[in-house]
């Protein structure tokens, strides 16, 4: 009968078992990086230290209903300018968005001027003035040419106070960002979110976007360059981003995943172990 625990079979064996262990902790360990490297080109090899991409451009947002606007008022009269200006700095509502002040701690947020749902916004002295689908630019023209009525050298300055986006996910700071304009593009909101953690998945983030009351579910990727020329490059008001996990998000909070490279150290050691008594 042959021995079944002869040198040459357990030489096999450990062989073997070397293989299985080299195979587990390269298939752990293992990560590419062009799967977390942002903005590639077409080709791999690209060493092209210039180029030029198709130039996008942001969307001009109007006023709408439900808007809130801060109208600062500038004119020769102190006293005129405080009682237009009044609106826009007592603190009335209080909010923690992250996007609102550093480190994401609480504090006041202007009341500012409320869009009815008419159009209209009510200033003092001035009354009702109509600036539904106005640009920001417009409605500064408007309420200037208003202003003049009861002003010496007026000047009007428009902003929204209620533009924001929200991202979810796989970023180190998830939240409800206030936008402060309209050219806020996808990497600089991710990068005011912390950027991407290691478990995100760079070419699958999922962009919801409003537009004439229907839901748009767009699918990006940052890995590549393309990203620079889609019309969803830019943030719009309401926008939500979603960054999906990566299976190995999934395996690291799974318990028996865990436990592979410890096998798999283990396994090595006995094998080196067998080698050395069998040699």
């Amino acid at each position: 009968m042959k021995n079944l625990f002869s040198k040459k079979s357990i030489s096999k064996d450990i062989k073997l078992l070397l293989m299985m262990a080299l195979s587990l902790s390269f298939f752990t360990s293992c990560v590419s990086t062009k799967n977390v490297t942002y903005f590639q080109g077409s080709d791999p090899l690209d060493t092209v230290r210039y180029s030029i991409l198709k130039t996008v451009t942001p969307l001009i947002p109007k006023i709408q209903p439900d808007d809130i606007l801060a109208v600062t008022v500038s004119s020769l009269s102190i006293e005129s300018n405080e009682v237009f200006n009044f609106q826009n700095v007592t603190p009335l509502i209080t909010t923690n968005f992250p996007g609102v002040s550093s480190n994401g701690i609480a504090r006041n947020q202007p009341l500012g001027y409320l869009v009815d749902p008419s159009g209209n916004i009510e200033l003092p002295l001035i009354g009702k003035i109509l600036v539904i689908n106005l640009t920001l630019e417009e409605a500064e023209i408007k309420i200037k040419r208003e202003l003049a009525k009861y002003l010496k050298e007026p000047t009007a300055n428009v902003r929204f106070l209620n533009q924001k986006v929200t991202i979810l996910g796989e970023v180190n700071r998830p939240g409800i960002y206030n936008l402060t304009d309209n050219h806020t593009s996808l990497p600089e909101l991710l990068g005011i979110a912390g950027d991407l953690t290691i478990y995100g998945r760079r070419d699958n983030i999922m962009l919801i976007r409003t537009t004439d009351g229907k839901k748009e579910i767009v699918k990006l990727n940052i890995n590549t360059r393309e990203v620079f020329e889609t019309p969803y490059y830019y943030i719009r008001n309401g926008d939500v981003i979603y960054v999906e996990p990566t299976k190995g998000k999934i395996t690291s909070s799974d318990r028996t995943l865990q436990l592979i490279p410890i096998a798999t150290g283990v396994t090595t050691s006995l094998v080196l172990l067998l080698n050395l008594l069998f040699k």
